[in-house]
């Protein structure tokens, strides 16, 4: 059973910057795919970026494309999601997520989530 737990969002002005941590437990991150994801009110969810031993980086939208860099930290555990130059639109409550494999995309059927962590960018 994989756990995730979500940190580090927060209240920033536009043009601000966050860093987004995903703390797993149960596995090792080397052998997961995860994911990160956002949900504003009234939107569907969107897949931000996702990272893997096999298949490297991929993001998301084009909305955060240049602005934004997932990582992982084998010793620590965790997937960070570094986000700059922050936008009002970005507002949403942003979940990783995880599934086993060197290999994955946005669209794959993630078994576990975290509990998510709110990120408000204000004009």
């Amino acid at each position: 059973q994989v756990q995730l737990v979500e940190s580090g969002g927060g209240s920033v002005q536009a043009g601000g910057s966050l860093r987004l941590s995903c703390a797993a437990s149960g596995y090792s991150v080397r052998s997961l795919c995860i994911g990160w994801f956002r949900q504003a009110p009234g939107k569907e969810r969107e897949g931000v970026a996702v990272i893997a031993y096999g298949l490297g980086r991929i993001y998301g939208a084009d909305s955060v494309k240049g602005r934004i860099t997932i990582s992982q930290d084998n010793a620590k555990n965790t997937v960070s999601l570094q986000m700059n130059s922050l936008k009002p639109e970005d507002t949403a409550m942003y979940y990783c997520a995880a599934t086993s494999g060197a290999y994955c995309n946005l669209g794959a059927d993630f078994a576990y989530w975290g509990q998510g962590t709110q990120v408000t960018v204000s004009s």
